[in-house]
């Protein structure tokens, strides 16, 4: 795939360099040199020093062909009119944008992008990790709005059928593992001691059933 990464900091850089070593053609394009110089040394995608708000350096960097972009700056502004631009005047088939600050999250979503904000799920997930340990986000979608979650089933709740334990809505069972084998539960299965669950939940759902689990 012809991918481009608008933004050559810490995360542009680390991205970048991560699909480079998986094959793709990468072009990073960054208006300031200096940056080019988080790119491990080995790195062999194009690297464009340029503004990176005009259409033509875009197109320098092959943005008519690309199959993808991320707009990982650390501008909201600058990083929602890219991949804007990219969604609907060049059709670039995949666009993601970077929010760099929860304020401006909104004018993301206006924007109806694909939009990973780190700051937002990051405080969320560390929040998570202090108040509520024995149970562990093991994937997130979009920001953090839906996520599945693995905890161990308690003594207390052996034998008891699923659909009496979860919470009436915000919260759906995906898989159950029981001596190593996986399963994808019903609500008349009934749960022993050390079974290893994952949900599906919201925050509002994964709360109730924390709330739950942590009166066990």
């Amino acid at each position: 795939m012809k991918i481009i990464v608008i933004g050559s900091g810490r995360l542009g850089s680390k991205l970048a360099y991560g699909l480079y070593r998986k094959g793709h053609n990468v072009a990073v394009v960054d208006r300031v040199a200096a940056a080019f110089n988080n790119l491990p040394p080995d790195f062999r995608g194009h690297t464009l020093e340029a503004e990176v708000l005009n259409e033509d350096v875009l197109r320098r960097a092959g943005i008519a062909e690309a199959d993808g972009l991320a707009a990982v700056t650390n501008s909201d502004t600058i990083n929602a009119v890219v991949a804007h631009v990219a969604n609907t005047i060049f059709h670039v088939p995949h666009v993601v944008a970077r929010n760099y600050d929860p304020r401006f999250l909104s004018m993301h979503e206006a924007f109806g992008l694909q939009v990973v904000s780190s700051s937002s799920w990051g405080a969320q997930r560390i929040e998570e990790l202090l108040s509520h340990p024995f149970v562990r986000t093991i994937f997130s979608a979009g920001n953090g709005e839906v996520e599945i979650y693995e905890f161990m089933v308690p003594e207390t709740w052996n034998g008891l059928p699923l659909k009496q334990l979860l919470p009436e809505s915000g919260c759906v069972a995906v898989a159950l593992t029981r001596a190593g084998q996986a399963m994808l539960p019903s609500p008349e299965t009934h749960l022993e001691t050390g079974d290893v669950m994952q949900l599906s939940a919201t925050l509002e759902g994964i709360q109730s059933m924390r709330k739950r689990l942590s009166n066990e």
